[in-house]
């Protein structure tokens, strides 16, 4: 018999998983864009602050303060000069050794080599540089000096190849030769590379030989390259951090260190094409640093190489850059700064944003981020939601209806169906028909279930179930059995409704920057989105126009509404909205007009004969005489205004009465977390008759 062995799916992602749950990441998105925000600045937030009721699960917010403390624990590490310190030390050492060995000695010889070690130049460097030939007494000034030349060598190699240091400890003849080997290779491999000769193989060829000396493990040329360049950017950013004189004493340190072990040549050819592959590492910037530890070259390196990877990182996880992305966050810096752990935070986070998209809630539209259609519908639902929530339990309107799309009570009575009927279907009847015209036609035809499937219920005990999967059956009042009458499109009859009276239906929403000044643009884009859902969901058969204005008007829709923001225009142009208004209604001549007006001021721009937008404040004469005229045309079309006032300005009070009377409508002040209670209300309570 075959054995069998079970175990967890590890080829890729499983196959049988259910589709990742973006409901709360959704819905707190649209919570803050229900109280103002734009999509792409909700987003933002919602991935800086982390996961809704994940645990543990850190937000960009979290991560970037994690490695700006970071920073500062590196900045307090010492200071740079450390090399410096040491080399001087080791300097004196040696020239005291020295002149202990000369003092004894009565000698001319002696007080020659004495007056020589006086003229040494203070700067070490030089001094160095002036010993190198020196053929010393003691034998214990010697081996200083040999242990000086020694570490200016290995701290400099290891400010370019992290780890030689450790590796040259042992002053062995032979592994500097190799160093200079390696050092060779590499130079001839870039130049290869900048030929367009260089292939994988002559890259693994080189790890097979000197891959020991590059602890990081590169897996090809460009990796090895980045590496080597930011410890040659961080070297030159070490240089910089010092005063002058420091600055020139520590290059001459380091360029008799490679003088002496007869490296010069190749370093200079190496730090010239790594300068050239990567000039955006920032060369030569300075970077201050407050700690009491000396530093060595290649700590100092090291701790500068790992600051400027920390910058980088800190502007990703930022994302306050135009474009910025979750794919912008360099996984390797997160895990050498952070652990594991974030990497597996920023996983998620990316999860969400990714999702949003995939499944259609999200979308880039020339670098901005929009929510689509779908998404819209949703937050529409949770405005409504948050509206009703605040209605008594009278519940006015019925908007729970689920059978809308029957456009009223049934009469007993039926006709033909007419394409675009949205009556309910008599089954019975279309059945009949079916049958009587296949008996005038002298044949039987077959009832097709996939016609029926969307169509047909059972309607009676007379009349059997036909919808769904199965062989073709026919249908008489008495019953189903094989063969049959094949339905035709005359045959279909509906059932006859009430008719239902449909709402011309425009919100005019002020859209001008005092709105945002009074704390009252998010409560308006609210009840914008909680009107448009009801009127679409609830009363499909009403035709709803959103308008927007400000210094001038424009017909909002759907998609906008969620990313909509207001304008930091002057103007509140009443006037051009109303023209726009009277037009929708004009489309509608059947339908009950409704008009509602959010506004916070009053009218302050008109269009003027040229089509232009004109601003003047106190409100012009024309202004108002303009606006009104529109109120009257209004009136004449039947449509009463209800105005929603969201301040108390003197003026705003005076015009609205003045629209009142002349129009019929009515006018509310209410409180602004309470505008999408009102306006729905009035809405439902005009609907109603």
């Amino acid at each position: 018999m075959s054995r069998y062995r079970y175990g967890a799916y590890e080829d890729g992602p499983d196959p049988l998983a259910p589709p990742y749950d973006v409901r709360d990441a959704l819905d707190a998105v649209g919570d803050a864009v229900l109280d103002g925000a734009r999509p792409d600045d909700a987003l933002r937030e919602l991935l800086r602050r982390g996961l809704p009721g994940a645990r543990d699960r850190r937000g960009l917010d979290d991560m970037l303060r994690q490695v700006r403390e970071r920073r500062r624990a590196l900045r307090d590490r010492g200071r740079l000069d450390g090399t410096l310190e040491q080399a001087r030390a080791l300097l004196d050492t040696a020239i005291g050794q020295e002149r202990a060995e000369l003092f004894p000695d009565p000698g001319d010889e002696a007080r020659l080599r004495e007056a020589e070690l006086d003229t040494l130049p203070s700067d070490t460097a030089q001094a160095i540089r002036r010993l190198s030939d020196y053929d010393w007494r003691s034998a214990a000034a010697r081996r200083t000096f040999e242990q000086l030349k020694d570490l200016l060598r290995r701290e400099v190699l290891d400010a370019q190849f992290q780890g030689m240091k450790q590796a040259l400890e042992n002053q062995d003849p032979a592994a500097m030769e190799r160093v200079k080997d390696m050092m060779a290779a590499l130079n001839q491999m870039l130049e290869s590379d900048a030929r367009g000769e260089h292939t994988q193989d002559d890259f693994d060829r080189f790890m097979e030989q000197y891959g020991d000396m590059f602890p990081d493990d590169p897996q090809n040329l460009e990796e090895l390259v980045d590496s080597l360049a930011r410890r040659a950017a961080a070297m030159d950013r070490l240089l910089a951090s010092l005063s002058p004189e420091q600055r020139a004493e520590l290059g001459g340190l380091m360029e008799q260190a490679m003088q002496d072990a007869g490296l010069a040549m190749e370093m200079t050819r190496l730090g010239d094409a790594l300068r050239a592959r990567r000039p955006d590492l920032g060369w030569g910037q300075p970077e201050q640093m407050t700690g009491d530890d000396p530093l060595g070259v290649g700590d100092a390196t090291t701790a500068l190489a790992e600051l400027a990877d920390l910058s980088e990182l800190e502007a990703a996880l930022g994302q306050d850059y135009p474009g910025a992305r979750l794919d912008d966050i360099d996984e390797d810096a997160v895990r050498r700064a952070l652990g594991r752990q974030a990497v597996d935070d920023l996983d998620a986070l990316r999860r969400i944003e990714k999702e949003l998209e995939r499944q259609g809630y999200l979308r880039r539209n020339r670098g901005k981020l929009e929510l689509t259609p779908k998404a819209v519908r949703r937050l529409g639902e949770t405005a409504l939601r948050r509206v009703f929530s605040r209605l008594t339990s009278g519940r006015q309107g019925d908007h729970d209806q689920r059978d809308a799309g029957q456009a009223g009570e049934l009469t007993g009575a039926s006709r033909e169906w007419r394409f675009g009927d949205e009556q309910p279907l008599d089954v019975v009847r279309t059945v009949s028909n079916a049958i009587r015209r296949s008996a005038m036609e002298g044949g039987a035809g077959l009832v097709t279930r996939p016609a029926l499937a969307k169509v047909v219920e059972p309607a009676t005990a007379d009349v059997a179930e036909i919808t769904g999967a199965g062989r073709p059956m026919s249908v008489r009042p008495g019953g189903v059995r094989p063969g049959g009458v094949k339905l035709g499109v005359d045959d279909f009859e509906v059932h006859e409704t009430e008719r239902r009276t449909g709402a011309a239906v425009c919100l005019l929403v002020d859209l001008s920057y005092s709105m945002v000044l009074r704390g009252t643009w998010a409560v308006a884009k609210q009840t914008t989105l909680a009107l448009h859902t009801l009127v679409t969901s609830k009363f499909p058969q009403d035709a709803i126009q959103i308008i927007g204005f400000s210094n001038y008007a424009r017909v909002l829709h759907p998609e906008e509404m969620a990313g909509l923001d207001w304008d930091m225009v002057q103007g509140t142009n009443l006037h051009h909205a109303l023209m726009i208004a009277g037009r929708h209604l004009d489309r509608h001549p059947d339908f009950e007009p409704i008009v509602l007006v959010v506004t916070d001021g009053e009218p302050t721009a008109h269009l003027r004969p040229d089509g232009r937008s004109l601003f003047d404040y106190p409100p012009s004469t024309d202004t108002l005489v303009l606006t009104l005229a529109e109120v009257d045309k209004m009136t004449r079309r039947g449509a009463c205004m209800n105005f929603f006032m969201l301040a108390e300005d003197r003026r705003l009070v005076s015009f609205v009465e003045e629209v009142a009377q002349r129009n019929g409508g009515r006018v509310f002040a209410p409180d602004a977390d309470r505008l999408g209670e009102y306006v729905v209300s009035d809405y439902l309570r005009v609907r109603r008759g």
